[in-house]
């Protein structure tokens, strides 16, 4: 077992079962963000469910897992792909055999960590942190929300990430099926479109919520 992770594949294969569970995380999360478009009590009540859900308190630290997992095996993959190849060509042109977000998911991967440490600063430090640790958390997370959307430099710095997980998305999402074997050249075409549908989805629904309270409210 421990060959099999520390292996290439298996390294590639962790890396893909840990992507398709945040896919997950990522449109349920967003799903329970529109209650926003509710108002204040209708937010403040899904809030206080998700911190007072048993579930849902077993299932941070293993969400945190995932990131976790997701993180250090593509550092150590994208590692292993340059180490194998240390001498670049010198005229190659990528773009007729690869798309942009799949030659950058690196770069696309780091600004998308970057808006993740700036959403657990913003919102999970203030609510479900203090839970945990018996500090003070927001009364009002929808105010926090109001409060922090309304700031335009924090509103742009949401939405470049948000737009940055689009382009992560579209090719994670179709190579993760891919690396775990359910894919052939008639499915990867199917997919691919998933991916895309996917990650409108995603990117439309998290960017709506940021636009919606900066206009708004």
């Amino acid at each position: 077992m421990s060959n099999l992770f520390s292996s290439s594949i298996g390294k590639k294969l962790v890396m893909s079962l840990s992507g398709l569970f945040l896919i997950v995380f990522l449109l349920l999360h967003m799903a329970l963000n529109m209650a926003v478009f509710g108002g204040a009590e209708s937010y403040n009540a899904m809030c206080e469910f998700m911190d007072t859900n048993l579930f849902i308190k077993i299932m941070v630290p293993v969400l945190a897992a995932g990131f976790l997992f997701h993180i250090v095996y593509a550092f150590i993959v994208t590692i292993g792909n340059r180490g194998g190849r240390p001498v670049r060509y010198k005229v190659q042109n990528l773009s007729c055999s690869s798309t942009w977000e799949s030659r950058n998911m690196f770069v696309l991967g780091l600004i998308v960590i970057a808006f993740l440490g700036l959403h657990l600063y913003d919102f999970w430090a203030n609510m479900q942190l203090q839970h945990f640790i018996g500090g003070h958390a927001a009364e009002s997370p929808y105010n926090l929300v109001v409060a922090r959307f309304s700031d335009p430099v924090i509103a742009v710095c949401y939405i470049v990430g948000v737009w940055a997980l689009w382009f992560h998305l579209q090719h994670g999402f179709w190579s993760a099926f891919q690396t775990v074997g359910l894919c052939n050249q008639i499915w990867i075409k199917r997919w691919k479109c998933v991916a895309k549908i996917y990650a409108w989805i995603i990117a439309l629904g998290y960017t709506a919520v940021v636009v919606y309270t900066f206009l708004f409210l």
